[in-house]
């Protein structure tokens, strides 16, 4: 009797454990799975600030790539980017002359065709109000491991508008959202405008810019082959869906878009489309099926493009599988010769004193809060 009383609890414990390892298991597993960069970037669009929306064009895939070196237990966390702009009187005074132009969203291509739709207007630049409205209409996810930010850019007193900027941020703190401003003009012209308060109040960084300033790039000898690798690697995306032939095209105009600041410019975005951060699983076949290896048994014929309709499954699957691998060979080369790019530049820049500039301020910041909250980081 005894020995199958401690059979009994033997196997209990064992049981114990397992469940126990088991949970254990999923929690971690969910965490790594959830572990997200959310950034939200608040830009005025008054009249005074086309400097500043001309830094956010030259600078959005620099900090896409900046973010790509941080890893959460070794692994690439999810990174989302929303852009707001406010002060601008062509938008509605019941609005606080703001709006969302892009909520949080994987789509890098999204966020740079919004961004260089950006107009400036005359304008009311109410911190306050947009802080608030960033915290409440965005989806800001729950994982304790996330990064959730917010950097403010602008010119005029903190204090203006209808809502106060510490009940803002107050509430944002409670999100575990951080916000770091970024004044546009001398340092002490922000503290007395109250910029540097505002981000003392949020538990964030305070960074004044000259925003009239011309971003300078360093010209590398590796960016004539990396942009010929650009244009091999945009041929490996098979467009699918209603939108799949539109986000191909803007994938294409985005790139052009890249290209009009510079050749430096158009090598980082290209840089970035070989990082993992850069999906389209909602239009590229390739995307998708790494995503979900069934995706080809969920797609309609009518879905397929132009160029799979009338093919067999097996010489679609066949299709999609070639480019993947061409996509991967073209990825891996991009990725070596941007670690090159990366040395040279980072060789270069010791002998300049450089200045921050809007991308400078975002990636500093970045990466000093991801040191905190045990993110590792890489070399771009």
């Amino acid at each position: 009797m005894k020995k199958i009383f401690l059979n009994i609890c033997l196997l209990l414990t064992t049981f114990s454990l397992m469940s126990f390892n088991s949970v254990a298991a999923t929690k971690a597993s969910k965490i790594e799975e959830n572990t997200k960069i959310q950034v939200a970037i608040l830009l005025d669009t008054s009249g005074s600030m086309d400097g500043l929306i001309e830094q956010a064009k030259s600078r959005l895939w620099n900090i896409v790539n900046t973010l790509t070196t941080l890893k959460y237990s070794g692994k690439t966390p999810t990174i989302e980017i929303a852009l707001y702009e406010y002060g601008n009187d062509g938008i509605a005074a019941e609005k606080n002359y703001i709006r969302q132009v892009a909520p949080l969203t994987t789509d890098l291509d999204l966020i740079s065709e919004k961004l260089f739709s950006l107009r400036t207007n005359g304008g009311s630049e109410y911190c306050g109000a947009v802080i608030s409205d960033a915290t409440k209409e965005l989806k800001w996810d729950d994982g304790k491991n996330n990064m959730k930010l917010v950097y403010i850019c602008g010119n005029e007193g903190f204090n203006q508008g209808p809502i106060q900027y510490k009940e803002a941020i107050s509430e944002a703190l409670k999100k575990g959202i951080y916000i770091h401003t970024i004044f546009c003009g001398n340092q002490n012209d922000g503290i007395q405008l109250l910029w540097k308060d505002g981000a003392d109040v949020a538990q964030g960084k305070y960074f004044n810019i000259n925003s009239n300033e011309t971003i300078r790039y360093i010209v590398t000898p590796y960016d004539v082959r990396i942009n010929e690798l650009n244009i091999k690697i945009n041929a490996t995306y098979i467009g699918y869906g209603a939108e799949g032939e539109m986000k191909k095209m803007n994938q294409a105009v985005q790139d052009k878009n890249a290209e009009s600041i510079s050749v430096a410019n158009i090598t980082e975005r290209a840089v970035s489309k070989s990082k993992a951060v850069y999906t389209n699983t909602n239009w590229d076949l390739v995307d998708r099926v790494k995503a979900d290896s069934t995706a080809l048994l969920k797609i309609k014929p009518e879905e397929l493009p132009e160029e799979l309709k009338g093919k067999s499954a097996t010489e679609i699957k066949t299709i999609v599988a070639e480019k993947t691998k061409e996509r991967e060979t073209i990825q891996k080369e991009i990725s070596e010769l941007a670690k090159q790019r990366q040395a040279y530049i980072d060789a270069e820049a010791k002998k300049e004193n450089t200045k921050d500039d809007l991308g400078n301020a975002i990636s500093n910041s970045i990466i000093e809060l991801a040191k905190t909250k045990n993110y590792t980081q890489e070399k771009k």
